[in-house]
């Protein structure tokens, strides 16, 4: 199985010393993207994004001066929202969030209906769309 959870440290395989960059990714996959920006020491780390996702302790960011998206859909019925508003405490204090009207938890990919999720009121295409335009925006404000 080659998951983030049992890999979080793949991800300086990819990076090289020099570069610039940012960590991020959707449900779980978030939240291991948490964990990975916690313990790297690489200083060319300039962000982490989340969608539908939340940092757990282990993950804790609040002490690290990175730039954070935190992208939520009104119709996710998979995120546990409790837990994504006690995870907020972990995240750095200039977090910008967004919320997409309409989105659900399989909006946020492209791999059909999830148990528990809601039906969403947009299409997937358009949760898409306003994910990468809120991602763009986001990095511009950070490079």
């Amino acid at each position: 199985m080659n998951m983030a959870l049992f890999k979080i440290k793949a991800a300086d395989q990819l990076i090289g010393s020099n570069e610039k960059y940012v960590v991020g990714g959707h449900s779980l996959g978030g939240a291991m993207a948490a964990r990975y920006a916690n313990q790297t020491k690489n200083k060319n780390m300039q962000g982490i994004f989340f969608l539908a996702a939340y940092p757990d302790e282990k993950g804790r960011l609040d002490h690290k001066d990175l730039a954070a998206l935190s992208i939520t859909a009104t119709c996710d019925g998979v995120l546990n929202w409790k837990k994504y508003r006690e995870g907020k405490k972990y995240l750095p204090a200039n977090t910008t969030y967004d919320s997409i009207a309409g989105g659900n938890h399989g909006g946020f990919g492209s791999y059909g209906q999830q148990k528990g999720d809601k039906k969403a009121t947009i299409s997937n295409a358009k949760q898409q769309e306003i994910i990468a335009d809120d991602l763009i925006k986001w990095l511009k404000k950070i490079e």
